[in-house]
């Protein structure tokens, strides 16, 4: 029998791990990211009020193309940074939410950076 790390586990693990180090606030928001399968989707996060400020995913209507893949998450992260640009926030935490900062994650952060957030 073969025994399979439990990968949703040790990302949840990783998760709790980074969110004891890292809060965001209204000046400062945390830039949290998910990733599933077929889709991905950002939020700009003031955990101090517990509120969602600006929000981005690859589900939304006017997002014409497949959202699992790199181009699909630089597309949401310029989106995600040009939705913050009009309400006047340019500071964010990167959230990476247990996932390693590389693929879709990484193109996400590259897409924001690029749309002018500073991380």
């Amino acid at each position: 029998m073969v025994n399979r790390p439990d990968t949703k586990a040790a990302r949840l693990k990783r998760h709790k791990r980074v969110r004891a180090k890292i809060s965001g606030t209204a000046e400062c928001p945390r830039l949290n990211v998910f990733r599933s399968l077929q889709h991905i989707y950002a939020q700009l996060i003031d955990d101090v009020a517990g509120v969602t400020l600006v929000s981005a995913s690859s589900t939304e209507k006017d997002f014409t193309n497949y959202g699992g893949n790199k181009d699909a998450a630089k597309e949401v992260g310029k989106l995600l940074a040009e939705r913050a640009k009009e309400k006047n926030i340019n500071d964010v935490v990167f959230d990476r939410g247990g996932y390693v900062y590389t693929g879709r994650v990484a193109a996400l952060a590259e897409g924001a950076r690029e749309g002018g957030l500073n991380f």
